[in-house]
């Protein structure tokens, strides 16, 4: 992670400091860095996808002027989750619903944040989570604001949830930048490929599907709803449909991978091998079919 960040602190001109856990402590907050001056600040879940409004939502914090605004998006089965109520009309935050089974509100925490850095001094040098501990004492207070989420939202953190999240930003990258993705006769829907990759002849990709660097797909070969990630080699007349295929991984002639299979890096699968819904380990070879979902190790 701290080798793939460097490539855009150096793009962007930025500085990112890491902070490593040695164990679990919930949510942290580097309060050196965080409470230097009185600036808002920004806290993400990395697990979720959606279109990222920073600007508004700081404009929307700084309007309201109170410690802790909470980006909320609206589900349709709100029992599922934990939702966000308010005060009336307003943006006002007044309590937190674990699973309602009477309906309270529809919408629900999207795990984008902006805190003023009053908020720091909320939070003691133990394992604390910002959600359960310390968001129910702002909302009683008043401190703590819900803005809408405008445009698609979704959770990633399973590799179902990542696929689908993978359609719903593709959708927008058509909707919003379509000379992005790419195009010519063996693209079906919306594609997204690296530059560096190498198509075959006779291939037939999309929809829904993201190609990385230096990738190289043989010849005949069908790829649908899925992610294939850094210098993978995709053999002649592959199928791979709903799955993610890891770094460096290679996949054989004639084999179809679907079912949300999820390879690690380095695996390699040989030719003419069905894998359905199967979970292979980094650095292994699959030579069998595997019909039923299975974990490899």
């Amino acid at each position: 992670m701290a080798d793939f960040i460097a490539k855009y602190e150096k793009e962007l001109g930025v500085n990112i400091t890491f902070s490593v856990e040695t164990e679990p402590l919930g949510t942290a907050l580097a309060s050196e860095i965080l409470g230097k001056d009185d600036s808002p600040f920004f806290v993400l879940n990395s697990d979720v996808i959606c279109d990222f409004p920073f600007e508004s939502m700081l404009k929307f914090h700084k309007d309201h002027g109170s410690e802790g605004t909470i980006m909320v998006t609206r589900v349709d089965e709100p029992s599922k989750y934990g939702v966000v109520v308010c005060k009336g009309d307003t943006s006002t935050i007044e309590r937190f619903v674990e699973k309602p089974q009477v309906f309270v509100s529809n919408k629900i925490n999207a795990g984008l944040y902006v805190f003023s850095p009053d908020i720091l001094k909320r939070i003691k040098p133990v394992p604390t989570s910002i959600e359960k501990d310390i968001f129910p004492v702002m909302a009683s207070e008043s401190k703590l604001h819900a803005m809408e989420l405008p445009g698609f939202w979704m959770d990633v953190g399973q590799p179902r949830d990542f696929l689908t999240g993978t359609c719903l930003y593709l959708t927008s990258l058509n909707k919003k930048s379509p000379s992005t993705l790419a195009n010519g006769a063996a693209i079906k829907g919306n594609v997204l490929i690296d530059p560096s990759a190498k198509i075959g002849e006779n291939c037939c990709i999309g929809p829904n599907v993201v190609i990385g660097p230096n990738v190289v797909i043989g010849d005949g070969v069908r790829i649908r709803r899925s992610v294939i990630l850094d210098q993978v080699q995709i053999k002649d007349h592959a199928w791979i449909m709903s799955s993610i295929i890891g770094w460096r991984s290679t996949i054989g002639k004639w084999s179809r991978v679907e079912g949300v299979s999820v390879l690690g890096d380095d695996v390699h699968v040989s030719d003419e091998v069905y894998l359905n819904g199967a979970t292979v380990l980094p650095h292994k070879s699959v030579s069998v079919n595997v019909p039923d979902p299975k974990i490899i190790m």
